[in-house]
């Protein structure tokens, strides 16, 4: 990984090479720069629908990462919606800041951000517009002292608005999206569009997730397919990415993310864990690739 502690030469980007060199602009590129350079690889967690399980994944795979020994940041840009506070169990903390910026939440190797530390009540409503969106984007991208990671994994929210236009255009060296679906065509048809966001914007899809592949019976574990089968392996198979895995809805996934318990580590044994775990080993030899 570079030191890149002062970027002085503004190598890491050529957009801000071509600005005015006195210009807030160019000294913002070279700030976020500065930070992003310090990461490896980032990957945002994307979806066209809203409820499909997008958090979940995020912080499982941030999770999952974390525990393999990684150093990994996880940032919540769900400005209206933020989950993450409630499904890792820092519900009542709030972030520190000073002269050198502001300072993620810690958990072992794992690095928090969300607009959920920045509320006054975890009950308040986020009442802002594209600018101010976006300006808080910029913040968590600019501001945040990350240090050296090997993975920032970025949660969006549903659709194809400001925060993940932001996140897109803002860091340039981003790894790509995993694309998170369910089976039905309802969320298929949005998830499309998606894919077609992600290549406009020259972001990499890395893979689709299908998530909620069917009920988990708690009483007979044998899976029913309640919202349909092969959804997620017909959108792959027509924008020909791959197709990362399909994880079944068991209800422990639900527990976990009330109890704020990362599913993946509070229920590795189960066969829903091993299948998550599997997806998430996919997106690593992808990125790693």
């Amino acid at each position: 990984m570079s030191n890149c502690d002062t970027c002085e030469s503004t190598d890491c980007t050529s957009k801000a090479q071509r600005e005015d060199e006195n210009s807030e602009q160019f000294r913002e590129r070279q700030e976020i720069a500065r930070r992003m350079c310090k990461i490896k690889h980032k990957i945002a967690v994307i979806s066209g629908k809203g409820g499909v399980g997008k958090s979940t994944v995020a912080v499982n795979l941030a999770v999952s990462l974390s525990i393999m020994g990684n150093k990994v940041g996880l940032m919540d840009v769900d400005i209206h919606g933020p989950s993450i506070p409630t499904m890792i169990n820092l519900k009542e903390t709030s972030v520190r800041s000073d002269e050198n910026g502001i300072y993620p939440l810690e958990m072992g190797n794992l690095k928090i951000i969300s607009v959920g530390y920045l509320l006054g009540h975890a009950d308040d409503p986020v009442i802002f517009r594209g600018p101010r969106k976006m300006g808080l984007i910029k913040q968590f991208i600019k501001d945040v002292e990350w240090g050296e990671l090997d993975y920032l994994i970025i949660d969006t929210p549903p659709g194809t608005g400001d925060e993940g236009l932001s996140i897109a255009q803002m860091i340039e060296s981003m790894s790509g999206a995993v694309i998170v679906t369910t089976p039905q065509e309802v969320s298929g048809a949005d998830v499309r569009k998606s894919i077609n966001f992600c290549k406009q914007l020259n972001l990499k899809p890395l893979g689709i997730i299908e998530n909620m592949a069917g009920f988990v019976c708690p009483n007979c574990s044998e899976i029913h397919p309640i919202f349909g089968e092969g959804g997620g392996q017909k959108i792959a198979d027509k924008f020909s990415i791959p197709l990362l895995g399909s994880i079944p809805l068991d209800p422990n996934i639900r527990v976990s993310g009330d109890d704020g318990k990362p599913f993946i580590y509070h229920y590795a044994k189960t066969e829903t864990a091993k299948t998550m775990k599997a997806v998430i080993d996919s997106i690593e030899t992808i990125v790693a690739g």
